[in-house]
């Protein structure tokens, strides 16, 4: 059974999509879940994951100059994905009711980065095409040193640096599809988060 997201928490989040279009969280994702996520993904073998395509549709295209991280989407119907989830779904009620952004739909995928991979500088959606809207970012790294790297960088729409993230386990990130350019820094060590984003069903959004 998944706990439910406090409505204090719902409220820091949305201020914050307001505000600055973004937040990086240390408590959203409950620690069991969080821990069982991880089990799952680090027992998974290398060649169960895909190897990661920019684009998509037609023009979908492996190029590893820009990314060299695999992944594998998460399913529903698979009980450990279930519950990751379920707390998506808990965010999206959520933030609905508070900035009727009419999120609709949630697709995630796991990620991992061997030594040596990163992702360079990209935007997530394009202005207007209404695919992704929020971005979400959950790592799953115990034990996480400062030299392994890896970091996530946002960066404005100047290109000026906003913020860095260690992958830490528990490191929670959401932020503005369209607005925000971000990369991820190549690492040193294996490196597992979730990436993901809600979508709305036409294109008319709250704000």
């Amino acid at each position: 059974m998944v706990s439910p997201l406090s409505e204090a928490m719902l409220d820091v989040i949305a201020e914050a999509l307001v505000d600055q279009g973004y937040i990086v969280l240390t408590d959203l994702v409950p620690v069991d879940i969080s821990q069982v996520l991880f089990d799952k993904v680090h027992s998974t073998q290398v060649d169960e994951l895909k190897p990661a395509a920019i684009g998509r549709g037609i023009e979908q295209q492996l190029n590893a100059d820009i990314r060299r991280d695999r992944i594998r989407w998460l399913e529903a119907q698979n009980p450990q994905d279930a519950l990751y989830l379920d707390v998506m779904a808990q965010l999206k009620a959520g933030l609905n009711r508070r900035l009727f952004m009419g999120l609709f739909d949630y697709e995630s995928h796991y990620a991992v980065y061997q030594p040596g991979a990163f992702y360079k500088k990209h935007v997530d959606a394009l202005k207007g095409s209404q695919n992704r809207i929020l971005t979400t970012v959950c790592f799953l790294n115990p034990d996480w040193q400062a030299a392994d790297g890896g970091e996530l960088i946002i960066y404005d729409e100047a290109d000026n640096e906003l913020e860095r993230i260690a992958p830490k386990m528990g490191q929670f990130v959401i932020f503005l599809s369209e607005r925000f350019p971000h990369e991820v820094m190549p690492t040193l060590a294996e490196r597992r988060s979730i990436a993901g984003w809600f979508r709305v069903s036409n294109s008319m959004h709250g704000f």
